[in-house]
């Protein structure tokens, strides 16, 4: 386990990181907006799970073959761009009837989750953070790389879902309240779907810092 002062510095330093709006932040909110604030909470714990799963793999050294890997690496991160984009698009191409109520089947907590999920893994800068991030804390003369890996992790992961789930109330409640005229319903479809296409093309085209 790390020292008390390193992990209340590693909190510290988590939370003013957290401070700071980044994709994941975007993401949710997006979907806050569209679907009410239950479906960015939905959001928000596939955001978290993939955090965990990366943490996971942090811990056990398996993400290291893809940041070792260049090919491996911008696979990932096409591959995290082009789902971005595919949502992005869906959204613009849904339409929604005269009372702002969506013609096609409404999208289920399920699959927000399952999204949020696949968002995250496909997101390579997570994966840099979390090696570029995280090792910083750990006292190697401690030993238990892995469990420190993992307690770091998770408690990165807490501070993530608490800072996200805030975001994902506020938009939400706001959107609430605006929602059932058809100019908020137009303004809620662009609004979605732009920002998750501009987020895929800002993951395609901004390639991250990767360890060498």
């Amino acid at each position: 386990m790390p020292s008390a002062t390193t992990y209340g510095i590693f909190i510290l330093t988590a939370l003013a990181i957290l401070a700071i709006p980044g994709p994941a932040v975007l993401y949710v909110v997006t979907r806050s907006i569209d679907h009410g604030r239950s479906a960015g909470i939905s959001s928000v714990f596939g955001i978290t799970t993939g955090t965990i799963v990366h943490v996971t793999l942090a811990a056990v050294g398996l993400s290291s073959l893809v940041l070792a890997s260049r090919v491996a690496f911008d696979t990932v991160r096409y591959v995290g761009a082009a789902y971005l984009i595919y949502l992005g698009a869906r959204r613009l191409l849904t339409k929604k009837t005269d009372d702002g109520v969506e013609a096609d089947a409404p999208i289920t907590r399920r699959a927000l989750y399952t999204q949020g999920v696949i968002v995250n893994l496909l997101n390579p800068k997570t994966i840099v953070f979390i090696f570029a991030f995280i090792p910083q804390f750990v006292d190697l003369n401690d030993g238990h790389v892995g469990f420190q890996i993992v307690v770091l992790g998770l408690t990165f992961a807490a501070l993530g879902f608490l800072s996200d789930s805030c975001y994902a109330l506020v938009a939400g409640s706001v959107a609430d309240r605006l929602r059932g005229t058809p100019v908020i319903a137009r303004v809620e479809r662009w609004f979605g779907g732009t920002v998750l296409i501009g987020l895929g093309v800002a993951s395609a085209l901004v390639a991250p810092h990767r360890s060498s």
